[in-house]
């Protein structure tokens, strides 16, 4: 019989880049995330419905990437070592293709020292507004150049690019890839019915 136990992690602790892989291979079913100061993140499972949600949103991802070969598309289990030194895990990530190819074939084994160059952030039930925030902000901060914040009970999404102001669109306004991905178009109402 597997017993759940809860884990309570001191606030002021912070662990290396080699604590935090000891940590994840010992621990391959938690979702982990480490800041840029090297405090441990332990991500709540998503519900049912976030999967759901988080789902649709990475396949309607996946079949444009598929069509335009652009580049990679990652889902919400991947985590990348951003400039920061922060190790981020998107709910939907995307890497242009030259960039990931300059990789070395050990450095796209582990968590690619790569900040996404667009990524996705869905809201859920566990989550706070403010810290995904944040946590777009720490994205584009480190190079990405197109970020989604989708909130589904506020029925908006947040879009973020570099040196620009936070862009606040409501469910019923197509979302662009603008000039980060070309062909893009989402209707987020597809995905998010009222």
């Amino acid at each position: 019989m597997v017993t759940s136990l809860p884990i309570n992690l001191p606030r002021q602790l912070r662990v290396s880049d080699e604590q935090f892989l000891q940590f994840v291979n010992a621990n391959p079913e938690l979702r982990l995330e480490r800041t840029a100061t090297g405090e441990l993140i332990i991500m709540a499972p998503t519900g049912s419905e976030g999967g759901n949600y988080n789902f649709e949103l990475g396949v309607d991802f996946g079949n444009w990437n598929r069509q335009s070969l652009a580049g990679k598309a990652f889902d919400s289990s991947t985590g990348f070592r951003l400039p920061n030194g922060a190790i981020r895990s998107p709910d939907v990530a995307w890497v242009v293709g030259d960039r990931w190819d300059a990789l070395t074939l050990e450095q796209r084994k582990g968590f690619a020292p790569i900040c996404p160059d667009f990524v996705i952030e869905l809201v859920s039930e566990s989550d706070t507004l403010e810290d995904l925030q944040s946590k777009m902000r720490e994205y584009i901060e480190n190079g990405c150049r197109l970020g989604w914040l989708i909130n589904p009970k506020l029925k908006r999404v947040e879009v973020y690019r570099p040196n620009q102001s936070v862009d606040v669109l409501p469910f019923s306004t197509p979302l662009s890839g603008e000039d980060v991905l070309p062909g893009l178009k989402l209707d987020l109402r597809t995905i998010f019915p009222d």
